[in-house]
């Protein structure tokens, strides 16, 4: 199962997905221990592949499709699955085309979908499985309740990153007050948020295939996610080491979160790697090497600040604790910002540190 999947073989896992009478047919066929070759589109491209069988132009029902795979050949579906347009059809796709697949409904399955952008559908009665093939894509169809206990997993594991995140989090928000903030501490809230987005995408492919059945663990990860992805970027924004001119800081900020995304499970665990991926200064082997935040993070957490007059704000003062010290009239002064923006800055940074040396002592 990939994490990443494209959005072409979402599509596809979805018409599929229980409850749907698609999958319904499909589990059909396989009850009977029968077998199946099903196209779903019936454009130009997959007729001028046809030979023989016969036209039906029927309304689709799950019967329906059970009763024809009955016969040998393959069953082509409208592109939205409610009608069945042949049956019985011989598929000849070019035979140069490359297949991984060693069965014979198997092999036409995969070069049917390498060479026309349509799902295709694969049963096969010896295996008692279902396949889908899209472009270059196979994906195996999975059991509902197997699915179920692959989601349950994921969203406890979620829920404990979560928990990890969240407290990271607070624990940088009081040392970036105090001034104290390490490496490590960084690190650690950059780990956390890119394990919960990483299980987030896993679960999301899972409610795919579960269809309606995953509304509830939906609502679940969707909870567990919310909020993530933006701090995660306020994070990096405050801390990458490798910001350029004003003009492509965020695709630099872009472009960290990227690789982040990219590196293996065992990468993201390497403190060290995460480190030179954020161009932190210093050596990861000393973790607590100190790192002064810019303020992003903590400046969006005040109310109607827009992003030109936060990052007017950084440019003028560097970071945060110069923001936290700069007087009334020299906050006035950067464009934008004005008597009134000037006081919410100052009361709104003194009751966040006020908030976090309570915290502190809790």
């Amino acid at each position: 199962m990939t994490t990443r999947q494209s959005s072409p073989l979402s599509d596809a896992l979805a018409m599929v997905a229980p409850g749907r009478p698609l999958r319904d047919g499909l589990d059909r066929i396989l009850r009977a221990k029968r077998g199946g070759l099903v196209v779903v589109g019936d454009g130009p491209g997959v007729l001028s592949i046809c030979s023989g069988g016969f036209l039906l132009d029927a309304e689709f029902s799950p019967q329906r499709l059970s009763e024809l795979a009955k016969m040998d050949g393959a069953i082509i579906l409208a592109a939205d699955a409610s009608r069945i347009a042949r049956a019985n059809v011989h598929l000849m796709p070019k035979a140069t085309i490359p297949t991984s697949e060693t069965g014979t409904r198997h092999r036409t399955a995969e070069r049917v979908a390498r060479s026309i952008d349509v799902p295709v559908l694969s049963v096969s009665a010896a295996m008692s499985v279902i396949a889908v093939y899209r472009n270059d894509h196979k994906h195996t169809v999975q059991p509902t309740g197997w699915l179920h206990d692959r989601t349950d997993q994921a969203l406890a594991t979620m829920q404990r990153f979560r928990n990890r995140f969240d407290v990271a989090l607070n624990g940088l928000s009081i040392l970036e007050v105090e001034d104290t903030v390490s490496v490590g501490d960084v690190v650690g809230v950059v780990q956390a948020a890119e394990m919960v987005l990483r299980i987030g995408e896993e679960v999301d492919g899972y409610l795919v295939e579960l269809g309606d059945d995953g509304r509830l663990v939906g609502l679940q990860s969707a909870e567990l996610v919310d909020g993530v992805a933006p701090v995660l970027h306020l994070v990096v924004r405050d801390y990458c080491g490798r910001l350029p001119a004003k003009a492509d800081r965020r695709s630099a900020v872009n472009r960290a979160i990227e690789q982040l995304a990219h590196l293996s499970a065992d990468e993201l665990a390497d403190a060290s790697r995460v480190a030179d991926i954020l161009g932190l200064p210093g050596a990861f082997h000393d973790a607590e090497s100190g790192v002064e935040p810019r303020g992003y993070r903590l400046l969006y957490r005040l109310p109607r600040f827009s992003d030109a007059i936060i990052e007017r704000i950084v440019d003028r003062f560097v970071n945060l604790q110069q923001i936290m010290r700069a007087s009334l009239s020299e906050l006035e002064q950067v464009e934008g910002v004005g008597q009134a923006r000037a006081h919410s800055v100052k009361d709104g940074l003194t009751r966040l540190a006020e908030a976090s040396i309570f915290e502190r002592y809790q």
